[in-house]
């Protein structure tokens, strides 16, 4: 891989590896970005998937933009937030969290945001902002309590994952469906693209 298409993710999460190589793109370094992500006071849903994305990105840029190995790779960051209105709804770590957001979520409309950042070689910044409407069949307590012995909601957004069993609970989706699993593909390649890096050069065989 020639060093101006080296790409570092500046994320630990297997969701968005997954989709960049659904995409036939395969990140050369994986760099999670341990940062601070509680909603500043007032904040919109939209502001802190902005915000986050952005040190994440801004963070992993400047560890690394000496570094005579890593130095000029593009940098990709993303944060998921989902919001019902302007509450926006953890990522779930306790089950009381994730079954007080089921109960919230259910039979009713959601958003999701995701703030893409991406850092070019030479220190370019480009940010998006993909929102996505989602909405919930309505829920019985069986069908939460089922789902939270599943365990799949712990550490989610949102107490869900919409690629696992939370799926059969999506009655309607308006906008694009990786974006609510994490990263908004379309967006995403078009950022890269748009900066000079081939898209292309995994989808060969061989």
């Amino acid at each position: 891989m020639e060093l101006r298409q080296k790409l570092i993710l500046a994320s630990g999460s297997p969701r968005r590896v997954d989709l960049l190589k659904q995409a036939g793109i395969e990140p050369a370094r994986l760099m999670p970005m341990d940062l601070d992500e509680t909603p500043k006071k007032s904040e919109h849903p939209r502001s802190l998937a902005r915000r986050l994305s952005a040190d994440k990105a801004g963070a992993a840029y400047q560890q690394v933009r000496k570094d005579l190995t890593w130095g000029g790779s593009y940098i990709l960051a993303a944060d998921t937030v989902v919001a019902v209105g302007r509450r926006i709804l953890p990522k779930a770590e306790l089950m009381q969290e994730a079954s007080s957001a089921l109960h919230l979520l259910s039979g009713r409309s959601h958003w999701v945001f995701t703030g893409v950042c991406l850092i070019a070689p030479d220190g370019k910044l480009r940010q998006k902002i993909v929102e996505t409407k989602v909405r919930f069949k309505r829920l019985s307590g069986y069908d939460i309590e089922c789902y939270l012995a599943s365990g799949e909601w712990r550490g989610k957004a949102g107490a869900y994952a919409i690629q696992g069993i939370a799926g059969s609970f999506v009655q309607k989706i308006v906008g694009s469906y990786t974006n609510v699993v994490g990263l908004p593909l379309f967006e995403t390649l078009q950022m890269l693209s748009g900066e000079g890096y081939d898209v292309h050069t995994g989808w060969t065989e061989g």
